[in-house]
């Protein structure tokens, strides 16, 4: 794909000054995601400043068969916003800002490249909460969180972003505006048209606007950091934890003893509030609305399950900076990570009872088939989802790697992409997630939609 001087004029002339970046003019920031795979300078960088600006940028490129990729925070680790050979990139930087905290209906109408954290602290100084989090809130941003259909810590209790979306606005691959701004819990007037852009990457068009949920922000969190003889055991807790604390109980992070001993061994700041090391552990944290009385829940939530023999061993957070330090841990990952380099992120999920079997599978054939693996293992459990941190040392293995946990994963029926994405990386293996016919299926929509091709091509869908 070869981009031409004369839509790089349009361009410019629909944006204005500043609008268009090329040549040295393209900061390394645009050339690829937090994935750093396969790093390509784009074409050259647009940068609109609203949704009518966005729409003009579309229809040029539409009229001249000008591929795209659209960019927000990079934070991605799928390679769906690393630019392709001849592409320009959409950047969604200039699009940032909240335009509503309603509080009657509890609301945010938000642009597209607004921060996550942005949106949870204003939202918290309204006395709301956003409760989808990220460990890049302070990079990733909304339109980025509703395209990858994001998870992360709450989707136990508040589900994934498409469970916090009421509506939102869209570009086309042409430069239609869809605007479906609802602000109503109900509404069956027909297609639910924001699904169509909601997990599905960009692929059909680019989010500029949305209306989210927000909630009363409950002043009380418990944490406790429980260790286990395994993962027999950590169902068991979920459950006794989801009888007893109902919805209160807002996260549950699985560790496996590889995990959290890898992060505690390695990161100064980081320590285990046990004195002997366990098979597993999980790190719960529950929100109320009394301090004392949560407290106390939790408290004989873990008594009992003590006495069941569920759990071996507990610590409770008893201030702010101790539960800080239990979530220093589960968000470990990011500081172990440049010393398993070269290293894979697996993001699975899987219905529960076939976690063990897979994780099995996945250590037997890593043993059979190389010298040494590490293969630490973290998740939410709860919500079916799995993360690997594996790596031989050796860059060479990295594609047999990947045929191993996504074949067994498929095997299990799971997903090879649980909250990351697809991207261009794992586009090869969606089929070991999604049938045949439900594939021809997304491509007949990409083709409605997107007839052309223009709107991040080769990613997603197999070629």
């Amino acid at each position: 794909m070869s981009t031409t001087p004369a839509i790089l004029t349009e361009l410019e002339q629909a944006l204005g000054p500043g609008g268009v970046l090329t040549g040295d003019g393209i900061g390394e920031k645009h050339h690829v995601d937090f994935s750093g795979e396969h790093a390509c300078a784009p074409a050259a960088v647009v940068r609109p400043g609203s949704t009518e600006e966005l729409s003009a940028v579309m229809k040029c490129c539409h009229a001249a068969g000008q591929g795209v990729v659209v960019q927000g925070g990079m934070t991605g680790l799928a390679g769906g916003a690393t630019p392709q050979p001849g592409e320009i990139a959409i950047s969604m930087e200039r699009m940032s800002g909240i335009e509503e905290i309603d509080t009657d209906s509890m609301t945010a109408t938000v642009l597209a490249a607004t921060p996550l954290q942005t949106l949870q602290e204003a939202a918290a100084a309204a006395g709301f909460l956003f409760p989808l989090d990220l460990g890049a809130r302070g990079s990733c941003t909304i339109g980025g969180n509703i395209a990858t259909n994001a998870g992360g810590n709450q989707v136990i209790r508040f589900g994934m972003m498409r469970n916090l979306v009421l509506g939102l606005e869209a570009v086309l691959a042409d430069g239609t505006v869809v605007s479906s701004m609802n602000r109503m819990l109900k509404n069956n007037a027909g297609y639910d048209l924001k699904q169509l852009f909601i997990g599905t990457e960009g692929t059909l068009g680019i989010v500029t606007r949305a209306v989210l949920r927000l909630w009363p922000q409950l002043p009380s969190k418990t944490a406790a950091l429980c260790a286990l003889e395994g993962f027999p055991e950590a169902v068991a807790l979920l459950q006794a934890l989801q009888t007893r604390l109902g919805g209160s109980l807002s996260a549950f992070e699985a560790m496996w003893e590889s995990y959290l001993h890898s992060v505690v061994d390695n990161v100064e700041t980081v320590r285990s509030p046990f004195a002997d090391r366990h098979p597993m552990y999980v790190l719960i944290e529950t929100e109320g609305s009394d301090e004392a009385a949560d407290r106390e829940r939790v408290e004989a939530a873990l008594e009992f399950a003590l006495d069941e023999g569920i759990i071996v061993d507990a610590a409770i957070a008893h201030s702010e900076r101790e539960r800080e330090s239990f979530w220093a841990i589960r968000d470990g990952i990011g500081d172990i990570t440049p010393l398993l380099q070269p290293m894979l992120a697996f993001d699975v999920s899987m219905p529960i009872a076939r976690m063990p079997s897979f994780l099995a599978q996945v250590d037997r054939e890593f043993t059979a088939g190389f010298d040494a693996v590490q293969n630490h293992v973290f998740g939410h459990i709860g919500d079916n989802n799995l993360h690997l941190a594996v790596t031989t040392g050796r860059e060479a293995d990295m594609p047999a790697l990947c045929d191993i946990v996504y074949a067994a994963t498929g095997a299990h029926d799971g997903s090879v992409a649980a909250e990351h994405g697809i991207g261009t990386l794992k586009r090869g293996y969606l089929h070991e997630s999604r049938t045949a016919e439900e594939i021809e299926l997304m491509r007949l929509l990409k083709a409605a939609l997107d007839p052309k091709g223009i709107l991040n091509p080769n990613r997603v869908l197999p070629g």
